[in-house]
């Protein structure tokens, strides 16, 4: 509907006037314009009709100055000043109180129109008509400015989610808020699962439903076929519960259809043909389904990336450990949540000419790069490795590749030689986590000692050897299980190392009850090697 048209349409109109003839003359005029009329004779009869809360509030008040119980001017004055009514046009009517003083104290306290008894009835239905033009017009910029911080705050919802259980929630929500009517929508989730959501009014729980696989398609030959773009099209309630038997939505259907990409499905967002009541609201229900076809998009996008950066990730990473007489190994690795970026955490054990090399470290950074950089490092490590280069050649050699191909890039990275026949630890960490030796008899320390990260181009100084006497073990971690944003390192290396000393002597156990007690709702990947010396 139009806003020109919307100006025209009949209103309920309040007649406060203690004359029963005049209430009668009035009525009459105002229902043969088509209005419909509630009258009364007290102003203590129209405030109390005003504030009942038990009916809808008329659209405009025509009150008279002269009441029995108090005047009109008291009568406009409390209306104005009720949150409740404070937008109510009124049109005040005076056969007594006509001088100028008596029209600028009317509209002081609360007239919106003044007109003199008595009154003619061309001139009193078009007060009533401009009087309701500009009321209906302020009260749908106020709509339309709220629909737009409503619309707003959808857009951020969309963009922010990060699971399609979120979008759901942030789009058909964002549906119902916009137009303050239920709402469903119909998408295909980033794990192309066809999802169908439905919300029953603003700010009311999401339900969130499987869906037929070719609904998107019916829904998008409704409009779109395979074109990009964003339309509304009414569909008849038949034909939508036909397609969508189990949804809630009653009556005709207003269904906006977006796509960002041929060949992509597209997002519908579907809401009760009545809640368009006017082009604005479907520009509004326009943009919020555009909104959410690019936001889904970049979900979509980001999904498929990171499953590819995960894939890559893990393919880098050792498919078992070594076996080595004297040496159990336990290891662990955890990626980060769904939703994390990809990390550059890597490990690995390898078999040389001087004995078992264990080996932990961080690509600084999170991204595919990282990922990449990662498989890297761990490749030409292994290589250096079986070469039998010493620990901290072989990071002299990281550091020289890492200048070459990847200038800029940093690496954690700790070595730890078990050299079984002298029963010791050569130690070279490379600005990484300290590792953990738990000596049989003095209990667990960190290995502090440590030179600088890979990629800065300074030489890195020869291993520390420490002494592993039988049932020594060693515990080597990234820092994504020990880090914590809101505590020293220090106190949390502590608490690590307390845990440990208190720990199974299990290597398996141990790794689970580390895991447990400090690797969850972490936001980055875990890595973790323990290794027991018979």
């Amino acid at each position: 509907m139009t806003d020109s048209a919307q100006e025209l349409l009949p209103a309920t109109v309040l007649v406060v006037d203690d004359n029963e003839t005049n209430r009668y003359i009035l009525t009459s005029w105002l229902q043969r314009a088509g209005h419909t009329v509630i009258s009364v004779g007290t102003g203590e009869e129209g405030l109390t009709r005003l504030h009942s809360g038990e009916d809808a509030l008329p659209d405009i008040a025509i009150i008279d100055v002269l009441l029995p119980d108090m005047s009109g001017f008291e009568v406009s004055e409390r209306v104005k000043n009720s949150p409740r009514t404070a937008y109510l046009p009124i049109i005040q009517i005076s056969a007594a109180a006509i001088t100028p003083d008596d029209h600028a104290e009317g509209l002081r306290r609360g007239a919106d129109a003044y007109l003199d008894q008595p009154i003619d009835p061309g001139e009193l239905l078009a007060t009533v008509t401009a009087t309701l033009r500009y009321a209906r017009a302020r009260q749908r910029a106020e709509k339309l400015a709220q629909r737009l911080i409503a619309l707003n705050q959808a857009t951020l919802d969309v963009y922010s989610a990060v699971g399609f259980h979120s979008f759901a929630s942030a789009a058909t929500g964002g549906a119902a808020a916009v137009l303050d009517s239920q709402a469903s929508a119909v998408f295909l989730s980033p794990r192309a699962q066809a999802v169908h959501s439905m919300v029953d009014a603003p700010r009311s729980p999401v339900r969130i439903h499987p869906a037929h696989p070719s609904l998107l398609k019916q829904l998008a030959a409704q409009s779109l076929h395979q074109e990009t773009g964003v339309t509304i099209v009414r569909v008849p309630h038949g034909q939508w519960q036909a397609m969508l038997p189990d949804d809630h939505l009653s009556g005709d259907i207003a269904l906006a259809v977006s796509r960002t990409k041929r060949g992509r499905p597209p997002i519908c967002l579907a809401v009760p043909a009545t809640a368009l009541q006017s082009a604005d609201d479907e520009q509004l229900l326009q943009q919020l389904a555009n909104s959410g076809a690019l936001a889904l998009e970049a979900l979509r996008t980001y999904n498929e990336e990171h499953a590819l950066g995960l894939a890559l990730q893990r393919s880098f990473l050792p498919k078992e450990m070594p076996t080595v007489p004297g040496v159990q190994l336990a290891f662990r690795y955890l990626p980060a949540s769904e939703h994390a970026e990809i990390g550059g955490d890597f490990y690995e054990a390898v078999r040389t000419v001087n004995g078992l090399l264990l080996a932990i470290g961080d690509v600084v950074g999170h991204s595919v790069e990282a990922a990449t950089v990662m498989g890297e490092v761990r490749h030409a490590l292994r290589a250096y490795a079986i070469e039998g280069h010493a620990p901290h050649h072989i990071l002299d050699r990281l550091e020289t590749l890492l200048g070459q191909s990847q200038p800029g890039l940093t690496v954690t990275l700790c070595l730890v030689l078990v050299d079984l026949d002298e029963r010791r630890l050569h130690i070279a960490n490379a600005g990484h986590i300290p590792p953990l030796v738990i000596d049989p008899e003095k209990g667990p320390r960190f290995h502090e000692p440590h030179g600088p990260l890979i990629g800065l181009g300074l030489p890195h100084p020869p291993p520390t050897v420490v002494d592993a006497p039988p049932g020594t073990r060693l515990l080597m971690v990234t820092d994504g299980l020990v880090e914590v944003r809101t505590a020293h390192l220090d106190a949390t290396l502590a608490e690590f190392r307390e845990a440990v000393a208190d720990g199974p002597a299990d290597l398996q156990e141990m790794c689970d009850l580390l895991l447990a007690r400090f690797g969850q709702n972490k936001d980055d990947d875990i890595a973790l090697i323990t290794a027991l010396f018979a």
